[in-house]
């Protein structure tokens, strides 16, 4: 069963506190029977939540999972921007299919109102079914 959970620890994911510099890094974990499967970074700053990296293992449904648990405590924080300091290049493609981004962009914003989309888009499909 897939679990997302966030750790209270940065071992092995050093290079990426490097990249956080002076910012606290958080990181959440996808475990799939306790073994690790996909992560993001992240820290929280007080406009908006700084994304370092993550890892997907190529499933972009686990991309979207990790970025909307994060977006979701950027919310409950009182955060509704989000900027992707991602050095990976590639990895913003998978962004952009999902919508997190658009054109060149390397920022989210309003995530409050993104997150209430998804909340529209399942009222849509509850109607249908009734």
């Amino acid at each position: 069963m897939l679990e997302i959970q966030e750790r209270f620890d940065t071992v092995g994911y050093e290079s990426l506190v490097k990249a956080a510099g002076s910012s606290q890094l958080h990181i959440t974990e996808a475990l799939d029977r306790g073994e690790v499967i996909g992560y993001i970074a992240y820290s929280y700053g007080s406009e908006r939540t700084v994304v370092y990296d993550y890892d997907d293992c190529g499933d972009m449904m686990l991309c979207d999972g990790l970025v909307r648990s994060v977006m979701l405590k950027s919310v409950l924080k009182g955060i509704n921007h989000m900027l992707f300091q991602i050095e990976d290049e590639s990895k913003f493609e998978t962004l952009r299919k999902l919508r997190f981004l658009s054109g060149d962009s390397r920022q989210c914003g309003d995530l409050e109102s993104f997150m209430n989309g998804c909340q529209s888009c399942k009222s849509k499909k509850d109607e249908k079914k009734g």
